[in-house]
């Protein structure tokens, strides 16, 4: 796949069509490996039909001998098929071999006479209808072929286009190619357009081309760090390292850039060895402390490694970059082990006197063996790093830190490191390590008998063991424990109690929670508003919330807002989450828009990427619920694959999926997802975690025809419910399970599951889950015959579901409304009803919803036909199309054993033997009338 070229290929396109009324030179420029060859493959791959296409390319040698470039096109000439080609080439050979007999005191008009016969004979080429010369590596051409091919450049005739293309980083100074290009551009003979290095999403968009698969975004960044957006180089590292944080320079790289080195002076080599040893962008100053030449010898050797291409200068004029990354890697690698540490500890003292930065100079002395130095020196850093929120690069200088930290350093020094590194591992989202650390500190410190520092750190502890999926009783253990072991201190206590408080909240045990929060709040020094209290007040905020009390969502947006204007960082990237995730659950999803969208951009800034990635996991599934069914999907695909975000974050997005995948019709994907969230969730025994997952698999056998499975997935969903007075979780179970059990004929059991589902629904009332009761009830009253009053309650429920933009049950409600429109004989309003649903449908791209949809346009506009009900009309008039039993069970809804019934019904009714009958009968029965409205059916198209 050629990726980020379209400009170009546009740009060679638009060319070769006006070459047909004025011929035209178009030159491709770019470094070594930037896909030059590939991109003029590509165009030629393009041409139109009819066009003659003659290739040539130059090879390092060439510049070595007079014609070289001519004599390969002469000889891929002589090889053509193509009209008058093969002579072209022989004539070329024959100019080439005569110029070698030229006497010396002639040469000047010999060269003279011979460019302009080679030129000709180019040109006649060109001229021999829509032909294309298509010519690689100008670079390694001689000076007799740029000679020829500028004078072709002047008169190139109409139908003939000259692509060709040179690297860009061999245009030395004093170059012919150089004055050559320069020449052709000045005067308009000849376009240029460059190639330039791939962006983040270009090399994401090349590595899952050639994967097959989406990247983790690690994995971008660091291929494109150091393949600096070449294409070439990305594929060389992919290929030799695969998705692996290795350090190897693939050989076909490090090959290169040695021999580049090797033709060095011994000044310029020992600059780029200390160069390579102090990184990717060098202090000039800082080279010369190292080199210890005199200045003149410093610039002389810089200017040689500019020459050979090796490094550019910075845009200050005191620094320089390797022009590659891999370049300073290959260098690097090949100096001699003890030799690189002296100079490593070279550059790590002279940084020093100069004052550079406690994180590069800690990396200098640890590249040294200087292990006490880089200690010192990474603490510091590291401590800076946290005050500016850059949290990768605080977990890289903690362990560093860690790695050189003298034998003996005091216990709790040690304790302490290895809790700093924790809380930044926590935020960068590796929570397993986080979890080892957390609690290896804790074990130095009850070892110390410091229970006070141990207890401290065991809200950090049960957070990332949530994230791990640690079930509620082992983390109240954690707690309780630490509370156990505790003397006095309600400041700490104060803490613990708020981690069971938010811990027993996301159970949503809710009086419990705000129990613990409550005790909490009685530990705290009076007015004082802490960050502690600002936890306490999002964890409040949550329980009320779902317990439907709207002054939930003031009390935690109030205490986010806050806890970022002073940069409690840690608290409001929570209450970001809380506060988004909430909304999402809950169907208000234009709060969770907003506060998704804000607490994205204020977790990537301070770099909270445990919070950034669940916050992401529920924009897919606000995109989802909603109808943005693509985001959604792109969304939730590529945080999965980054592997990150902790296990809450995957059982979101397994959902978001499983969801997707249904409503697409993947049945066998969605289960996969769903299962897989279902495992998870029942590991963990939290009700947010594991009751969308029953719900989706209940929708998954509703949909299959299970009747019986989706009626014991929507109890099992409403019974966990019951043990925590939920409704947030519970309300999508009351659709589903009202249309199983009416699937099966159990109308009474469906008003004992809907009464039941309801009392609590109503109980916590909150407005997002309430259409489902009157959507619920509609269908109830469909099944029971009494269409009027469900006629009443489904306008209500879509009402509801458009209002809050739901659009699952959104298009459902649509069609169960056309259904019950039609059967109290409002045929019109039942085709709008349904064409609304269809549209809906459409818009998200869900062929589940869409069949639906579908079928609510088969609904008999009068209700029943002589002595069939509705339904039996409708299965009647599917039958009159040829539909099988399952066929007509996937376009109503209902089970195929169902359908049979049905079928068995209708042919007793109308005293008939055979499904021909049946359909010979609804044919009159729906033979136009004078002035009578008939409802569009629909066979699966609209």
């Amino acid at each position: 796949m050629l990726v980020g070229r379209a400009d170009l290929l546009a740009l060679a396109e638009r060319r070769i069509a006006e070459s047909r009324e004025r011929g035209h030179v178009l030159l491709f420029a770019g470094e070594a490996g930037i896909g030059k060859t590939r991109l003029l493959g590509e165009v030629t791959d393009r041409l139109p039909a009819g066009t003659a296409l003659h290739a040539a390319g130059a090879y390092p040698r060439d510049a070595e001998a007079a014609g070289g470039l001519l004599l390969a096109l002469a000889d891929a000439l002589t090889r053509s098929e193509s009209g008058d080609a093969p002579e072209r080439g022989r004539r070329l050979r024959e100019l080439l071999a005569g110029s070698a007999d030229a006497e010396r005191s002639d040469a000047a008009r010999h060269r003279r006479i011979l460019v302009g016969e080679l030129a000709g004979t180019c040109l006649d080429l060109l001229a021999t209808g829509p032909t294309v010369l298509a010519i690689e590596d100008l670079h390694w051409a001689d000076d007799l072929s740029l000679e020829v091919l500028e004078r072709v450049a002047d008169g190139v005739p109409t139908g003939g286009l000259v692509v060709a293309t040179y690297r860009s980083d061999e245009l030395y100074p004093k170059s012919n190619l150089r004055a050559w290009r320069g020449r052709l551009v000045a005067r308009r003979a000849a376009e240029e357009a460059r190639l330039d290095r791939l962006d983040t999403e270009g090399t994401r968009a090349m590595i899952e081309s050639i994967t097959g698969r989406i990247a983790p975004t690690e994995t971008v960044r660091r291929l494109h760090e150091r393949g600096d957006g070449i294409p070439l180089h990305v594929e060389e590292l992919l290929a030799a390292t695969g998705e692996r944080d290795d350090a190897a320079v693939p050989d076909t790289v490090a090959d290169a850039v040695l021999l580049r080195a090797e033709r060095l002076g011994p000044v310029a080599r020992e600059l780029i060895d200390a160069a390579a040893v102090i990184g990717r962008s060098f202090d000039v100053d800082l080279l010369a402390a190292v080199a210890s030449h005199d200045p003149d010898a410093v610039d002389d050797g810089l200017t040689q490694l500019a020459a050979a291409q090796l490094v550019v200068p910075g845009g200050d004029g005191r620094r320089f970059d390797f022009r590659h990354a891999l370049i300073r890697d290959a260098i690097r690698a090949a100096i001699p082990p003890l030799h690189r540490r002296r100079l490593h500890a070279s550059v790590a003292r002279a940084a020093l006197d100069a004052g550079f930065g406690d994180a590069f100079v800690s990396d200098q002395f640890e590249q040294a063996g200087l292990a006490a130095e880089a200690h010192r020196h990474a603490l510091a850093a590291a401590a800076d790093a946290v005050r500016v929120s850059a949290h990768r690069e605080a977990v890289d200088l903690y362990r560093r830190a860690e790695r050189t930290m003298p034998s003996a350093t005091p216990v709790p020094a040690r304790a302490d490191l290895r809790a700093r590194l924790a809380a930044e591992l926590a935020a960068v989202d590796d929570n397993r390590a986080a979890a080892e650390k957390f609690a290896s500190a804790i074990a130095i410190h009850r070892e110390a008998g410091d229970e006070v520092s141990a207890a401290r750190l065991v809200p950090a502890l049960m957070a990332v063991r949530h994230l791990l999926g640690d079930d509620l009783p082992a983390r109240r253990r954690l707690a309780q424990t630490a509370l156990d072991r505790l003397d006095g201190r309600d400041d700490v206590r104060a803490g613990l109690l708020a981690a069971l408080a938010a811990a027993t909240m996301l159970s949503r045990l809710l009086d419990t929670s705000i129990d613990y929060a409550k005790q909490a709040r009685a530990l705290l020094p009076a007015g004082e508003v802490s960050a502690l209290r600002r936890q306490i007040d999002t964890t409040l905020g949550s329980d009320l919330v779902f317990a439907g009390r709207a002054e939930g969502w003031a009390l935690i947006e109030s205490a986010v807002a806050e806890a970022a204007d002073v940069g409690q960082e840690a608290e409001a990237s929570r209450g970001f989450r809380m506060v988004g995730s909430s909304a999402s659950v809950l169907v208000e999803y234009p709060r969770a828009t907003e506060w998704i969208a804000r607490g994205m951009d204020y977790t990537a800034r301070v770099e909270s990427w445990n919070d950034h990635h669940y916050l992401a996991a529920h924009d897919a599934h606000v995109r989802w619920a909603t109808g943005d069914w693509a985001r959604a999907d792109e969304t939730a695909r590529r945080v999965l694959a980054d592997g990150e975000g902790g296990i809450t974050t995957r059982i979101t997005l397994l959902h978001v999926l499983g969801y997707l995948e249904l409503g697409r019709e993947h049945h066998d994907a969605a289960r996969a997802h769903l299962e897989e969230a279902r495992e998870i969730g029942e590991r963990m025994g939290e009700l947010q975690r594991l009751s969308p997952a029953l719900w989706g698999l209940a929708e998954l056998a509703l949909h299959e025809g299970r009747l019986a499975d989706a009626v014991a997935l929507t109890a099992d969903g409403l019974a966990a419910s019951l043990e925590v007075e939920d409704a947030a979780y519970l309300f999508p179970h009351v659709l589903t399970g009202v249309r199983a059990r009416v699937g099966q004929h159990a109308a009474a059991d469906a008003r004992t599951f809907l009464d039941a589902a309801g009392a609590l629904v109503r109980h916590r009332g909150i407005p997002g889950t309430l259409p489902v009761l009157d959507h619920a009830e509609g269908v109830l009253l469909l099944a029971e015959g009494r269409t009027g009053q469900a006629h009443e309650a489904l306008v209500r429920a879509v009402a509801g579901w458009r209002e809050r933009g739901r659009v699952w049950e959104g298009v459902q409600a649509e069609a169960d409304l056309a259904g019950a429109c039609a059967r109290t004989r409002r045929p019109a309003d039942a085709a709008a009803h349904a064409a609304s649903g269809l549209q809906w449908a459409r818009e998200i791209g869900s062929p589940l919803l869409e069949r639906i949809a579908t079928a609510a346009t088969t609904y008999a506009p009068q209700g029943g036909i002589g002595p069939l009900s509705a339904r039996e009309v409708d299965v009647a008039r599917l039958v009159g199309e040829g539909a099988t039993n399952r066929e007509i069970a996937r376009r109503l809804v209902i089970s195929p054993s169902t359908v049979s019934t049905h079928v068995e019904h209708i042919l007793a009714k109308l005293g008939m033997a055979r499904r021909t009958e049946i359909a010979a009968w609804i044919a009159a029965q729906d033979a136009p009338r004078a002035g009578e409205q008939v409802v569009a059916r629909s066979s699966g198209r609209a």
